[in-house]
């Protein structure tokens, strides 16, 4: 397995698109790896699948687990309506909050990063501009990283260092739009509603949508997506 080899956490949306291009940028052989979980946004997995072809990823992994089992979130839960038109976005951690979402995705991917004998693991999670996701963190990707290198044959064996790489941490939304574009991202291809309608438009006013079109704006682009009343 080449040293430059490395999983991306890809959902489908804006973030963990323009996550993988910037690993394709930097050299890496990319390995996509998507989740079906039991969200109620789930065209997001297609647009995964298109963004993993557009990109041309070695292998592209769907892996289904049933997070709706536990509920607990507006994603998961179809009794729990996904807040909409909210104004102050990361000030309280919303009910669109997956219980340890990221932990559970992060984990199958080290696992698969064990078997290929590849030590790095992208995912496209920001702390600026975000919804006030606890798992979003550098203190928690630090944290998982030490996890990692401590519960793994091949790390505690000494064979090297698993890595968790979080790119765009650090990006607002439109740098990380205008980093995308620079790198041939197309954005009609993703998808970052918690609530489309049945036709796979874009609401406008969940938290995602919000963030996503400020982005856009903030950029001076158009969000290429298709959305309930255009805009």
């Amino acid at each position: 397995m080449s040293t430059k080899s490395a999983i991306i956490l890809l959902s489908g949306g804006l973030d963990s698109a323009t996550t993988l291009a910037i690993a394709k940028n930097q050299g890496y052989d990319c390995y996509a790896m998507t989740f079906q979980y039991g969200q109620r946004h789930a065209c997001e997995i297609q647009a995964a699948r298109r963004i993993a072809t557009a990109f041309n990823v070695l292998e592209h992994k769907f892996i289904t687990i049933d997070l709706a089992a536990f509920g607990g979130s507006a994603l998961t839960d179809p009794a729990l309506a996904v807040p909409a038109d909210r104004t102050d976005i990361s000030s309280e951690i919303p009910i669109t909050y997956v219980p340890a979402r990221n932990t559970v995705f992060l984990s199958y991917a080290l696992a698969w990063a064990e078997v290929l004998g590849l030590w790095d693991i992208f995912i496209g999670v920001n702390a600026l501009d975000y919804s006030g996701y606890p798992d979003c963190r550098p203190a928690f990707i630090a944290a998982f990283e030490k996890m990692a290198n401590l519960a793994t044959a091949r790390a505690v064996q000494g064979q090297g260092t698993y890595r968790i790489r979080t790119p765009i941490i650090e990006m607002t939304k439109a740098q990380i739009i205008r980093r995308g574009v620079e790198l041939g991202v197309d954005y009609a291809l993703t998808h970052s509603c918690y609530d489309p309608d049945p036709a796979g438009r874009a609401c406008g006013r969940c938290d995602a949508c919000r963030l996503r079109l400020k982005g856009f704006e903030q950029a001076g682009l158009r969000d290429p997506v298709k959305y309930v009343n255009n805009q």
